[in-house]
C-alpha cells in the first residue's frame, strides 16, 4: 500500500484530478491516523482537516461525514490488488497457469507484502478495522470499499478467464475480495483481543498468510467446475 497506483492502460488523470486525489489522499491518511490512536467518536472532523492540512470548508468539500475521509486510504489498497492482478495476468505462462487459482493467490500475496513504510499504511487499516468494531459508519465505509473493489475485480478477471461466464467471472472476484477482506478482519480481531497498538508490521506474513488461505478453501468448488 504505497500510494496512488493508476492503471497503465487507462488514461491518465489531469493534473487537477491528481491534484484533487492527492489531497483527499493526505486527509485519509491524516483521518487514520487520528482514528488509530483515539478512536473514531473521540476524533472531530476539525481535527482531521487540521492534521491533514486543509480548511474544515476543504475538508467537507471532499467528503460528508468524518468517517467517509478514510475511503481513499482503503481504495488504494484495493487498486494496488487490482493492480497486482493485472501484472500477474500479464507475467501468466499458458502451460503453467492454465489453473487461475494460483495466479490469484500469488497476487494477493505480493499485494500483501511488506512495504518500504515500515508497514505504516497496513497498520492504519488494521486500526481502522478495530475502531470499525464500535463504529457502525467506519464499518459501513469498510463494506462499500470492498464492494467497489469487487466489482472492479469482475472486469479484471476477465483477462485471467477469457472464455468464462459473467457468473463465474463474479464468482472468482466474489472469493477473492472476500479472502482479502476476511483476512483483514480477523487480523484486526487479533489486535482486539490482545489490546496490541501496532506491532513489527513489516515483518509480520499473518495477512498475507491467512488471505491466500482463505483464497484456497473459498475456491475450492470453483476449481471443481472450471470455466
Amino acid at each position: 500500500m504505497r500510494g496512488t497506483i493508476w492503471n497503465v492502460d487507462a488514461e491518465q488523470p489531469s493534473l487537477r484530478e491528481r491534484r484533487r486525489l492527492s489531497t483527499r489522499l493526505e486527509i485519509a491518511r491524516a483521518a487514520a491516523e487520528l482514528f488509530t490512536a483515539q478512536g473514531a467518536t473521540a476524533t472531530t472532523a476539525e481535527e482531521i482537516a487540521t492534521a491533514g492540512g486543509v480548511s474544515l470548508r476543504t475538508f467537507y468539500r471532499h467528503f460528508r461525514t468524518k468517517e467517509e475521509a478514510v475511503a481513499p486510504l482503503l481504495e488504494v489498497g484495493a487498486e494496488q490488488w487490482q493492480a497486482a492482478l493485472r501484472a500477474g495476468i500479464a507475467g501468466m505462462d499458458a502451460g503453467r497457469d492454465a489453473d487461475p487459482g494460483p495466479v490469484i493467490a500469488r497476487a494477493i500475496a505480493a499485494m500483501l507484502a511488506p512495504a518500504d513504510d515500515g508497514g505504516e499504511q497496513l497498520g492504519w487499516v488494521r486500526g481502522l478495522l478495530v475502531a470499525s468494531r464500535t463504529d457502525p459508519a467506519l464499518a459501513e465505509v469498510w463494506s462499500s470499499v470492498n464492494s467497489r473493489s469487487e466489482a472492479v475485480l469482475k472486469d479484471v478477471m476477465a483477462g485471467l478467464l477469457p472464455a468464462a461466464d459473467p457468473f463465474t467471472l463474479r464468482l472468482y472476484a466474489a472469493a477473492a475480495t472476500a479472502a482479502i477482506r476476511l483476512a483483514f478482519e480477523s487480523w484486526a480481531d487479533d489486535d482486539a483481543a490482545t489490546g496490541a497498538a501496532d506491532g513489527a508490521l513489516a515483518d509480520d506474513p499473518g495477512v498475507a498468510r491467512l488471505a491466500v488461505d482463505a483464497f484456497a478453501r473459498l475456491s475450492q468448488g470453483l476449481r471443481k467446475h472450471p470455466a
